[in-house]
């Protein structure tokens, strides 16, 4: 079958008609795109010659975490001379950060755009003719990809969940479920127990599995399942891994920053331990991971004087950590204010994130681009009612129409010894990142999409 010859607008035109025809959680309510169930992405993968089981896999679940950890091993891995795919979502600028291919030889490659094109016109008719989702069809890319590109290991994270989840068709090497959280809760469950047996059904007969919080709500879940699997159980959270002395040095020099990445860390090292690789290697791996694997959006530094952070944090159980890491960094000798530029997703519980929110910050709401987005205007609304009915005054509250202006407005009140955060939605860090990496593409399709 011949197609059109590439070019940067053909790529541009099928990628946007993808997203189009086929939702997108990035751009309409989960339960709008989300397709549960294996029956369709065991159909494709068979079409696809069964790229899934072309090399050895880590499944990774969790509701906060996951794409930290899933890096962290990744470059591990690539790291000790292993070809090693990563899958992850969503992406934050470009849609082919999904798709990342590391080797010892340097940063990781995302997936070539003539492979992207290539790969829709080839099986747009069957992506049709199975009913796919969105995320169908991107997991079947990736594997695809990973098994053409001769990936020895692929570490893959679950879209949402784990027991219905399109990458729920693998049996992995390795299991591995970071923290359980009140998210998705429509799609998921209303208890840390219902969400957390959703996340347990990755969890495959004589598979290992590592579980990076133990917490008294979902233990009894995860060890049910681990054992009418007959699976080894470890908690990271109790465990020893080798690496743990020197876990000080390494969250001292990571390119990771965040206090969170403590619990990742000590998830990741777990299961190393597993593989055989808690050495020297690895610990450089682990402090070079953002750098290495060229990641995104996890307290990152955007610039200093006033200090600008990003962080794709989104629901009550990832910024309890974000804002009170805030806290401490807004006390600090010679800060002269903190803001932030906040921005949620209409679909998420802001209920459970006002009593999280600091009273002592600016704040400057915003709305993103995307159709899901909850009006700043409205932002501003229920956290004021919210300080009344706590007795505090409403002040430095601000809505904004979109990102930019909200930047805008936080830089020029900060000043040079001010602290700056943006958060609350991976959108918002989405059209944030462009305004201080100029040469992130911020305007064109893939940013959008």
């Amino acid at each position: 079958m011949m197609f059109a010859e590439f070019s940067e607008k053909s790529y541009r035109d099928e990628l946007e008609a993808l997203f189009l025809r086929f939702p997108s959680v990035q751009n309409v309510p989960f339960g709008d795109a989300y397709k549960p169930g294996l029956e369709r992405m065991l159909e494709f993968d068979r079409l696809l010659g069964n790229p899934s089981r072309s090399c050895r896999v880590i499944h990774v679940a969790g509701t906060n975490g996951k794409g930290s950890v899933s890096n962290m091993l990744a470059s591990c891995l690539s790291r000790h001379g292993f070809r090693t795919g990563l899958y992850t979502s969503p992406h934050i600028n470009d849609f082919r950060e999904r798709m990342r291919i590391a080797g010892p030889e340097g940063v990781a490659s995302m997936v070539p755009r003539e492979y992207v094109y290539d790969f829709i016109c080839r099986y747009k008719a069957d992506f049709e003719r199975l009913s796919l989702s969105f995320f169908e069809i991107t997991t079947g890319m990736a594997f695809k990809w990973f098994a053409d590109s001769d990936a020895d290991w692929i570490v893959l994270e679950v879209g949402l969940g784990g027991r219905l989840d399109s990458t729920n068709i693998v049996t992995p090497e390795i299991s591995v479920i970071t923290s359980i959280g009140l998210d998705h809760c429509d799609l998921l469950g209303h208890s840390l127990a219902e969400i957390a047996s959703e996340k347990a059904g990755i969890i495959k007969p004589g598979v290992p599995v590592v579980i990076g919080e133990d917490h008294p709500g979902t233990r009894p879940v995860f060890e049910a399942k681990a054992a009418s699997c007959a699976s080894g159980i470890i908690f990271a959270g109790s465990g020893h891994p080798t690496l743990e002395p020197r876990f000080p040095h390494i969250l001292s020099e990571m390119d990771l920053r965040g206090d969170y990445q403590a619990y990742n860390l000590r998830t990741a090292a777990s299961v190393l331990d597993l593989l055989g690789l808690s050495d020297p290697i690895s610990e450089d791996a682990l402090i070079h991971t953002a750098s290495h694997m060229d990641f995104h959006g996890r307290w990152e530094r955007l610039r200093t004087r006033p200090t600008v952070l990003c962080d794709i944090g989104h629901n009550a159980h990832a910024l309890r950590h974000n804002f009170a890491q805030l806290r401490r960094l807004a006390l600090a000798p010679g800060c002269s204010g903190l803001h932030i530029v906040y921005a949620i997703m209409a679909d998420k519980d802001l209920d459970a994130i006002l009593p999280l929110m600091p009273a002592e910050a600016i704040w400057h709401f915003a709305t993103p681009s995307s159709r899901r987005s909850l009006p700043a205007e409205k932002i501003r609304e229920r956290y004021a009612q919210y300080l009344s009915s706590q007795g505090l005054e409403a002040q430095g509250l601000y809505a904004y129409a979109d990102v930019a202006s909200a930047v805008d407005a936080a830089l020029s009140q900060a000043g040079p010894d001010g602290i700056i955060y943006i958060g609350g939605s991976t959108f918002a860090v989405s059209e944030a990142i462009p305004l201080f990496i100029p040469e992130t593409d911020g305007s064109g399709t893939e940013s959008r999409l």
